[in-house]
């Protein structure tokens, strides 16, 4: 492998940066061969010199990440959107009105279809994860289907479902594998507050969110918050530590909103949960940069 290729695999940017980066890299490479050329040495010894010069692409990589991995403030601001968006819907009760609920489904939708189209940016990310959603959602909702058309439904349903996450996490983790834990930040709130009813609570879906409400919109809220804290961090240490907090944050409000009813192996399963979005992303991403 080629030091280029080797410094492509490792920057994880956005890749017209990244592009415009390694334009720039081999251009100051090329002209430092040329001075190496002109002061008597052979090409393959000044292009091994001007490359050496550029020190190990690991450290390099990690150092322009710093610089570049900064959103701006608007960045941020739409990155946490979605999640605005969401929380609003809750903390104003406008969850129940049809009119407000599938006002927010279209500017979620062509958000995401304005991302897709323009090179997936990294604000991207986030809407997605409420697409992917009522995905998830609709599989929790086959388990009020009578027994007897369970497994039809399932078998239909799981593949889909299988399909739709494979490709939307291979497209995050060709950026970065943080871009899907962020993807996926809404799914462990979605779980938490609808275990109790998978779990043979007393009552119906809307009794329980119109219950926990006030909790639902500060989950979000603070997922927001979380989200526009990310995008502004420029290490990589300072963005897993900040998603880390966003995962604690959600556990904890769903435990000070005293969500009892999910048990304690509701519990295990919602941290294991939570956990996964970490260490699943992450060695996929280093399997497929080794296949790359």
């Amino acid at each position: 492998m080629s030091y280029f290729d080797s410094l492509k695999q490792q920057l994880r940017l956005n890749p017209t940066v990244r592009d415009e980066f390694l334009r720039e890299v081999q251009g100051h490479v090329e002209d430092r061969e040329r001075e190496f050329q002109e002061a008597g040495l052979s090409q393959k010894r000044a292009r091994e010199r001007a490359i050496r010069l550029l020190g190990s692409p690991k450290i390099l990589a990690r150092q322009i990440y710093s610089v570049y991995s900064q959103g701006s403030w608007s960045q941020a601001m739409f990155c946490a959107l979605p999640h605005f968006i969401i929380a609003a819907l809750f903390a104003l009760q406008w969850w129940h009105h049809t009119f407000m609920l599938v006002l927010a489904v279209l500017v979620i939708i062509a958000s995401v279809l304005v991302g897709w189209l323009r090179g997936k940016p990294n604000w991207l990310f986030p809407w997605l994860g409420y697409i992917l959603l009522p995905v998830i959602a609709g599989g929790v909702l086959l388990l009020y289907l009578p027994s007897k058309w369970l497994w039809f439904a399932a078998l239909a349903y799981l593949p889909l479902v299988i399909l739709i996450l494979v490709f939307t996490t291979r497209q995050a983790l060709k950026r970065d594998w943080m871009f899907v834990t962020l993807m996926l930040l809404p799914f462990p709130i979605a779980v938490g507050w609808m275990l109790p009813l998978i779990n043979g609570a007393d009552y119906v879906l809307f009794e329980h969110l119109g219950k926990y409400q006030p909790w639902i919109a500060l989950s979000f809220a603070a997922m927001a918050l979380g989200v526009t804290i990310f995008v502004r961090a420029r290490s990589r240490w300072a963005k897993g530590v900040v998603l880390t907090i966003i995962q604690v944050a959600v556990l904890l409000a769903l435990a000070v909103a005293g969500n009892s009813a999910i048990g304690l192996w509701g519990w295990i399963l919602l941290f294991l949960f939570s956990l996964s979005l970490f260490i699943i992303p992450a060695l996929l991403e280093k399997r497929l940069r080794r296949v790359m």
